[in-house]
Parts: structure tokens; C-alpha cells; sequence
């Protein structure tokens, strides 16, 4: 899956890795120099905004799986005692994209006496390379042991015929790098070398993939995981590699197309850990492909068990192909063990922009079946597309977007095609010549990189911001959620929150962006100009002046949203279809008398009973004038029949922004002004009191 290849990370994801056997042949050493100390830093890099600046959040969304591969790795080497029974350990994680790394200080504490210092920076994408070539270069001018690993590197080791300029200029300063997995021996042969200050400037390992069934597992900071919006949240990867040849994948060429997978018990010991030590039940299995992991079925029927007993209230999201649902029982077992969102690789609705990229294992006649598939067992359909393939236009993708919405889905990812370092299409595209962006940090999937056959530059980035506009538009939220079951209305809603604050309000994709934008002056790429304390001041009041603003819109759009599709008793939604009814005939219901509204819910009521057809249903009560009376004012209580904020936003558009702006301020109505100011003010509690009450329950 695309969010897989090009956001999220697997395991040590091309992370740092080595052999007993050093790219150069040569047996690491097995004697260790007598430090009596290791400081080992595992760090995450982030990637730079457009203005130079880095991205960094104070709560994050979605915790680095690579991360945790590399502390469980380390934490193995520590506790087994194979660097020496005498040696002292720290070990400190950090995510840069939610906690600032403080170089000075890394440099200051290197200095200590007998202590080994290495900087890890793992897991390393296309997109955050140039972030990484920045602190892997201050490192070493401080003289510190700097490795990485990642994507990018891997990726370019693995399909490129000789060493990008950008990976040379590492080797030249002493950076170590390093390309496939660390599982097996390899991460403690790292740290063997690094503490007889032997590093090797290449490992590259990517000829053979290891076997992970008894590797240690992924290993959960409690410190980490409380940067992010869900406390209880956490990754874990169950396997590696996908058997398909899509052109634009990076997975089939770092992490192979035999896929391998780690023991279910194994599995099922770190799942019960994480709860019984850190309360975490919430996980994204990182699988490129989940429903072609040989223990689906094995795991399925535990992770069922765990959730029946009620050992664990597991829950889970995962990936799969566009076949998963034709696979016999897996939907159903998936929705059994706990799957609240199947994240699917769809990519486009185009047949020939598929066969263009290879993915023919697609069918574009079996979209509405898949789709209908998960949502009826009660699993969001969350599906993955790619803007920008050799035969899409803008007209195209604005039908695309139409047939998507057709398809109810509760939620898609957008991408822009993206020619990553270590996939077919980066060998084809750099081979023939064609230009591409010189700029890293742009390969984030979000930005132009090269020249599109059918768009004009500028042209393809408006198409994919309007693909975002058009399926997070209020109607479409409006039907989205009108149309699932109960059960998955607030997990859909707040996936809307979280989308529609990246990209509306922190204007970059959900992968990659969280809650709440935090900038350093002085972190800035050192290729832009460092602002000036009046300047960056200036710039700050800008940003959050425009965030606050953007939350405004937000909270309203979704307050509008919510009392259109909030659920109603069978009288209540009755009652709306009739109201409905009348206000087709150009009547409002609020200037329907209340003995007329009264009479509809009569009507509703003998309606609702006539089909009851002997069920037994809730008390059908209608309500008393003074009830009705309380509903219209909209002071008191939500009235059921009320669906929308078009009457509100009428009078504050026509009565109190049109006087305001011709300066007739007397003219206003200060009565309906207080009495509209008073229900603005008691509905947005209401809406935010229910999204914060559902959302707890949700997530706990």
C-alpha cells in the first residue's frame, strides 16, 4: 500500500543493519574496547515545511514503528550481556517530528569519560533525508559516531548502479550507512564494531532478507508514546515484504517480495505486555499486506479469544489488498478480532493508469463489493489513492473523486505519484533522462517532482488539493456518515477531525502531520536564511492567528456535520423526513407554528407504529408545545428536527455582518443578537461536550 511505501514504517524498515560480515568481507571483531559506558541515541528525523522550518508537533499521530524495532533490538543486545556483563547503558528515543533534538547537548554529554556515544538515525525516508544529511553532518563535526539507515538509503542501494551524490558526501564525513533489516546477529555486530571504533562506512545487506520468526519484537517507550494524541496507540509489524510488482513500491525492493512473518505466539506475549505495562490496546499493523500474512487466520482466532475473555479490549488497524475480501472468512474475522479500519490499496479507478504501474491485480468492478464488504461487518474501507499516473487528467481525477464518493467509503488518502529512491519507476524515469526534483524533501508525496504528461506544473498539485476539498466536503461527510452503521459513526468522525486538521488547517497530509505546530527559530535548513527575532516574531503571530482561525472553521464545519447526521430515535427521524417534506415546499421548520409541528410528529408517530409490524418499539412521545417552544429558541436543548446552523449563520451574514461593515450598527437586532449568541454558544458546548465523551470512549 502506498501509505506503507511512502509514510508509514515497517519494522527496522531498511533500518540500520549489518552481518557478521561487513560489506568489505572482513569478520567484525568479537573482542569489545573497554568502554565502560554506551550512549546509544535512536532518533527519528522529521522533514522541513516549505519555508524551510522544521515540522514538528506537540502531540503526534502515529508512533514510528522503526523506532521501536531498533529499541527492541537494543534492549535484546543489552539484556544478553554479549558487549560485556560490565557494560552501562542509555538508550533515549526520540521522534523529532514531536520532541526537539537538542544537539548542543547530545555533543556536551558525548565528552563524558569513557562513554561511547553513537547517533542512530533510523528509519529515514526520501522526504526526511535532507533533515538527516543536516544532523548526521553536525554529529560529526562534533566528532560523535553518526549511522543511518532507512528507506532511502536501502531503497537506493538496492535498484540504483553506482552510490548517490548525497550518500558519497555522507561516506566521505564518516557517516555510516547502512541498507536492509537488523534483525539476526547483525545489530549487535553493529554495536560491536562502533565500540572497538571500527564502524564500517557501508553495510549493505540487502541480497539476504533475515529470518524474523523468533526476532525480538518491536519494544514500546512509555516516554514516546505520551507525545502522541492516543496514549494507548502503538505499531507493530507481524510481517515483511508483498508478493506483487507494483512499479512505484519501495517495499518489494528493500524488503523483497517473499514475505516472511514473525511467530504468533510471540506476538500475542508483546500485544498482552503492552497492556498489562502501558494500557495499550490501539494498534496499526504495518503489514504491507495483512491478508497475505500465512497466520491471518491463527492470529485472527487469538486476537478473538484475548477480546472474548476479556483479557485485552483489542483493536486494530491494518492493510490489505483489493482482494482481502474475497479471501474466505477474513473479513469476518477481522471484524471478530477487534479491525475498526482496513486501510486499501486501491490507487486509482483508471484500468490503464493500473497496467501502467503494474498493479494488475486490481479490478475496478469489484471496488463496490470490497468496499460493501468491510463497512457491513463493521470496518471503515479506507481507501488509498494515487494522483498523478501517466493517464490522469485534471477532468479525470475530478470524475475519479465522484466515483470514489459513489463507492461510501469512510474515509481516503491521497497521494501525489511519486518516484521514490528503490522503486522501478525512480530507475525507469532517472534512466530516460527525465527531470526531476533535485530537492529530497519533496518526495513526501505531496508536491510536484516531475513532469506530468497530461498536467501542466501546478496543474496536478490544484487537482490533488481539490480531490481533498471535494471528498472532505461537508455534503460528502453529510452522506458518509448518514449511511454507516451505528457502530462506526465516531470512529469515521473522528478521522474526519483528524484529516480535515491536516490538511485544512496545517495544510500537509495526515501521515505526516499531528496537532498543534511547534517551530524553533534557529531549526531552519541551513541553506535559508536565519530570521531575525522581529521577523520570526512576526511570522509566529501569522501561524497561530491563522491556526486559531483554522480550528474555528473546523469545529463548525464538523458542529454542522454532527447535527445533520447525529442519530435520532425512529420518531425523531420520522419526524426530520416529514419536516423535510414541508421544507421542499419552502417552508422553514422553525416558522411552522407549534401546533403544526405537533401534527407531524402525530403523523410520524402512526407512521412509525403502522410499520412496527409487531416489534417492540421505544416510547413514541411527542412533545409538549412549551418542549417545542424550548427547541426552536435552541437554548435549552438540541431539538431533534434541528439539522443544520443555516438559520445561525443567515443572521449573522445578513442582519449582523451586513449592518457592521455599512456602519449602520443600529439597525442590528440586539435581542435576536443575544438570543443567537446565547444558542451558537450552548450548541458548540454540546457539540464539543459529545465529541470529547465519544471520543475517550472510543479510544479507551
Amino acid at each position: 500500500m502506498l501509505k506503507n511505501k511512502i509514510i508509514s514504517e515497517h519494522s527496522a524498515q531498511g533500518g540500520l543493519c549489518s552481518e557478521l560480515v561487513s560489506s568489505q568481507g572482513v569478520m567484525s571483531e568479537k573482542t569489545v574496547k573497554k568502554y565502560k559506558r554506551i550512549h546509544l541515541w535512536l532518533i527519528k528525523p522529521s522533514k522541513y515545511d516549505d519555508d524551510g522550518y522544521v515540522i514538528r508537533y506537540w502531540k503526534g499521530v502515529i508512533p514510528s514503528n522503526t523506532l521501536s524495532c531498533l529499541y527492541g533490538l537494543t534492549e535484546d543486545v543489552r539484556e544478553r550481556g554479549v558487549l560485556g556483563p560490565e557494560l552501562e547503558w542509555t538508550i533515549d528515543l526520540i521522534d523529532d517530528s514531536v520532541e526537539k533534538i537538542h544537539v548542543d547537548q547530545i555533543v556536551r554529554a558525548s565528552r563524558q569519560k569513557d562513554t561511547k556515544t553513537v547517533v542512530c538515525l533510523v528509519g529515514v525516508q526520501t522526504n526526511q533525508f535532507v533533515r538527516s544529511y543536516h544532523l548526521a553532518m553536525a554529529f560529526r563535526r562534533a566528532g560523535i559516531d553518526v549511522m543511518i539507515g532507512g528507506f532511502h538509503v536501502s531503497g537506493a542501494l538496492a535498484t540504483l548502479p553506482r552510490m548517490p551524490r548525497e550518500l558519497r558526501e555522507l561516506e566521505a564525513a564518516g557517516v555510516s550507512l547502512f541498507a536492509g533489516e537488523a534483525e539476526g546477529e547483525r545489530w549487535e555486530a553493529v554495536l560491536r564494531d562502533a565500540l572497538n571504533d571500527k564502524l564500517q562506512p557501508v553495510y549493505n545487506f540487502l541480497a539476504v532478507a533475515p529470518d524474523i520468526t523468533c526476532a525480538p519484537l518491536p519494544k514500546t517507550s512509555r516516554k514516546l508514546v505520551s507525545r502522541y494524541a492516543v496514549a494507548n496507540f502503538a505499531t507493530l509489524d507481524c510481517g515483511r515484504g508483498c508478493p506483487f510488482a507494483c512499479s512505484f513500491c519501495t517495499v518489494i525492493n528493500v524488503q523483497g517480495r517473499k514475505m516472511r512473518f514473525r511467530g504468533v505466539e510471540a506476538l500475542l506475549n508483546a500485544i498482552c505486555d503492552n497492556y498489562r505495562q502501558h494500557g495499550i490496546h490501539f494498534y496499526f499493523f504495518t503489514d504491507d499486506n495483512f491478508c497475505r500474512n500465512k497466520n491471518w487466520e491463527a492470529l485472527f482466532d487469538a486476537f478473538i479469544k484475548l477480546r472474548e475473555e476479556g483479557k485485552v479490549p483489542l483493536s486494530f488497524m491494518i492493510q490489505v489488498d483489493t482482494k482481502s475480501h474475497q479471501v474466505k472468512n477474513f473479513v469476518e474475522k477481522a471484524a471478530r478480532a477487534g479491525c475498526s479500519q482496513a486501510f486499501i490499496g486501491m490507487e486509482s479507478i483508471n484500468d490503464e493508469n493500473l497496467k501502467s504501474v503494474g498493479k494488475t491485480q486490481n479490478n475496478i468492478e469489484d471496488y463496490k463489493r470490497l468496499v460493501d464488504a468491510y463497512q457491513d461487518a463493521g470496518i471503515v474501507a479506507h481507501l488509498a489513492y494515487i494522483i498523478g499516473f501517466p493517464f490522469d487528467t485534471t477532468a479525470s481525477v475530478r470524475q475519479d473523486v465522484q466515483r470514489l464518493k459513489a463507492l461510501g467509503a469512510g474515509q481516503a488518502s491521497f497521494f501525489m505519484m511519486t518516484p521514490l529512491p528503490g522503486s522501478m519507476d525512480y530507475v525507469h524515469m532517472a534512466a530516460r533522462g527525465a527531470v526531476l526534483d533535485a530537492d529530497l524533501n519533496n518526495y513526501d508525496t505531496f508536491h510536484e517532482t516531475h513532469r506530468h504528461a497530461r498536467m501542466a506544473p501546478g496543474e496536478w498539485t490544484r487537482a490533488y488539493e481539490a480531490a481533498w476539498e471535494d471528498f472532505y466536503g461537508i455534503e460528502n461527510m453529510k452522506n458518509t456518515l448518514r449511511c454507516v452503521r451505528p457502530e462506526l459513526y465516531w470512529g469515521i468522525f473522528l478521522n474526519f477531525l483528524w484529516y480535515k486538521n491536516s490538511v485544512q488547517v496545517e495544510g500537509g497530509h495526515p501521515m505526516l502531520h499531528g496537532f498543534v505546530r511547534r517551530k524553533g527559530r534557529r531549526e531552519r535548513r541551513p541553506d535559508y536564511a536565519l530570521e531575525g527575532r522581529w521577523t520570526y516574531f512576526k511570522r509566529r503571530v501569522r501561524d497561530v492567528s491563522s491556526e486559531i482561525a483554522g480550528w474555528f472553521r473546523l469545529a463548525f464545519e464538523l458542529e454542522e456535520v454532527w447535527l445533520a447526521t447525529r442519530r435520532r430515535t425512529v420518531l425523531e427521524e420520522r419526524v426530520v423526513l416529514e419536516i423535510g417534506q414541508i421544507q421542499k415546499r419552502a417552508r422553514e421548520w422553525r416558522d411552522l407554528g407549534l401546533r403544526e409541528i405537533q401534527a407531524v410528529y402525530c403523523r410520524a408517530a402512526a407512521y412509525v407504529a403502522s410499520k412496527s409490524e409487531g416489534k417492540i418499539l421505544p416510547p413514541l412521545r411527542i412533545p409538549s408545545r412549551f418542549q417545542l417552544w424550548l427547541g426552536k429558541l435552541n437554548i435549552f436543548n438540541v431539538s431533534p428536527l434541528m439539522a443544520s446552523r443555516a438559520h445561525l449563520k443567515r443572521f449573522w451574514r445578513r442582519e449582523v455582518m451586513v449592518n457592521w461593515r455599512r456602519g449602520q450598527i443600529l439597525r442590528i437586532n440586539y435581542v435576536k443578537l443575544f438570543v443567537n449568541g446565547i444558542a451558537e454558544a450552548i450548541l458548540f458546548v454540546r457539540f464539543m461536550l459529545s465529541l470529547l465523551k465519544r471520543s475517550t470512549s472510543y479510544y479507551n
